[in-house]
């Protein structure tokens, strides 16, 4: 977002302006991201360049703010983000058209229930997954948000369920997409469909997407206090949860730990961390949460981001070694964390093997890594890197969309 009191200022001015604002000194800032006082220093009165993607990501991480906030620029450029997907454009019509009034018959809500349950499906199971699921939500985003005006009483509770799920979906779209307008009013659509359905796993559901969103702008004790205040409203009910609450349950603890290690909290990651592996060890072997992932199969990948979020790169590596990514039914979740072993090898400068992840991570849905904030961070960093680090990455880079 663009502030009025940095234009004009160059990156090394804002880097000055966030520290002095979070009450830092020169170094702390350095230590914090692995630089000396000297350093933060000659950054902020221009005498080096401006540090590269990789390390403005690391200084916004320190100052808890958005990276933009740090980078000339007033949006994010499509270096960072992915470029706008093609069906963006409809979806964000279908979200911007709410029916004032009901508009004829609506769909039989288990018919939607069914199509909603399809999309799902493809979401996890297609490597082009946006695009299959880009083609299917206007027409969902449509019809339920129809159905929450034609229908009356429990029927209508229902709808709302239904739309706080498609609004899940959406999220999950607009996501990374040079589209942060869509995505707030998406998760605040969500949280109040949610609150009018009465159903607790669908409110779970809201805040879980909530914080992810607020965890991506840097919001961490946002993120953080609104999922502790689900935690907080569930708890009465956990005794006697069913397996689909209980994977919600585990779920938002898992969020409060992953959202701890960005922060840089290693003993609050792992604690919550620990909480949500117990939960899991209670769900069935085969069960796999649609919106979350989270499953028994998931925990050893939460560990390597947690580790990678520590800046653990060798931790993470070793707790890479105990997941088989072929075992994590979900194709872009299975991309995702073989994107978060390239972030490993990237802690430790070995690039050939970050290479070859990422190319893995792309041939397992190319679609998670056109739009990873991270794997686009570090192929980008390699291609303003030495000669042979831009041969050795340029062919992914084409792939992904930073070459052209």
């Amino acid at each position: 977002m663009h502030n009025s009191d940095q234009v004009g200022l160059t990156v090394g001015q804002r880097i000055k302006l966030h520290r002095e604002r979070a009450g830092k000194t020169r170094a702390v800032l350095g230590g914090l991201v692995g630089r000396s006082a000297e350093w933060v220093k000659a950054v902020e009165t221009g005498r080096l360049l401006p540090p590269r993607l990789t390390m403005l990501n690391q200084l916004a991480k320190a100052l808890k703010v958005e990276v933009w906030t740090i980078i000339d620029t007033e949006q994010p450029t499509t270096q960072a983000l992915g470029p706008g997907h093609a069906y963006l454009p409809a979806v964000r019509e279908a979200l911007n058209r709410w029916p004032i009034a009901s508009a004829g018959q609506p769909e039989p809500l288990e018919h939607m229930r069914a199509r909603l349950a399809t999309a799902w499906r493809a979401r996890h199971a297609a490597p082009d997954h946006r695009t299959v699921i880009g083609n299917l939500l206007p027409a969902l985003i449509r019809d339920a948000q129809t159905a929450i005006k034609a229908y009356a009483g429990r029927e209508q509770r229902e709808a709302h369920a239904i739309l706080a799920d498609v609004m899940g979906l959406s999220q999950m779209f607009v996501a990374h997409q040079p589209a942060g307008d869509l995505v707030w009013r998406v998760v605040d659509r969500a949280i109040l469909a949610a609150q009018e359905s009465e159903n607790p796993i669908a409110l779970a559901g809201a805040i879980w997407f909530a914080g992810q969103a607020h965890r991506d702008a840097g919001d961490w004790d946002t993120a953080t206090a609104i999922t502790l205040d689900a935690l907080h409203i569930l708890r009465p009910q956990v005794p006697d949860a069913s397996d689909e609450l209980l994977a919600m349950w585990g779920a938002l603890h898992a969020e409060v730990g992953l959202t701890a290690a960005r922060a840089g909290e290693a003993g609050r990651a792992w604690h919550y961390l620990d909480i949500a592996s117990g939960v899991a060890r209670k769900l069935p072997a085969d069960f796999y949460q649609k919106w979350t992932s989270f499953s028994r199969v998931i925990m050893d990948p939460h560990a390597v981001t947690v580790e990678v979020e520590l800046r653990k790169g060798g931790h993470a590596l070793r707790a890479a070694e105990k997941v088989n990514p072929d075992a994590i039914p979900s194709r872009p979740r299975r991309a995702r964390h073989l994107i978060e072993v390239a972030r490993s090898h990237h802690l430790r400068r070995d690039e050939q093997s970050v290479v070859g992840t990422l190319t893995q991570a792309y041939e397992t849905a190319p679609e998670t890594i056109r739009y990873n904030v991270h794997a686009r961070a570090i192929v980008s960093d390699m291609l303003d890197g030495t000669a042979a680090q831009r041969r050795r990455v340029s062919d992914l880079a084409a792939r992904v969309g930073l070459l052209v």
